[in-house]
């Protein structure tokens, strides 16, 4: 998964911070939404990428899936939402 850099974020180990082209599903925070990477840049060219890719976007995107099966309930109870 892509997750956007800022200053003063811990990086796991063996992560490491680089520029890519990356186009993202849907705005979100930066600590629970990845990018793609893509060069799509029509609609046309993002429809036809998603069409085609094997992995919906939302089970490739979606970080708090990552975490644990209740990470977005979790973030609901926090007032995240």
């Amino acid at each position: 998964m892509l997750y956007a850099y800022r200053p003063g974020q811990q990086l796991l180990p063996g992560e490491t911070v680089h520029s890519d082209t990356i186009r993202y599903r849907t705005v979100g925070d930066m600590s629970c939404t990845g990018g793609i990477r893509s060069n799509a840049t029509t609609i046309n060219q993002i429809v036809k990428e998603i069409a085609t890719h094997p992995l919906t976007e939302r089970g490739e995107t979606r970080a708090d899936d990552k975490t644990s099966d209740a990470a977005m309930e979790e973030r609901k109870q926090a007032g995240y939402f």
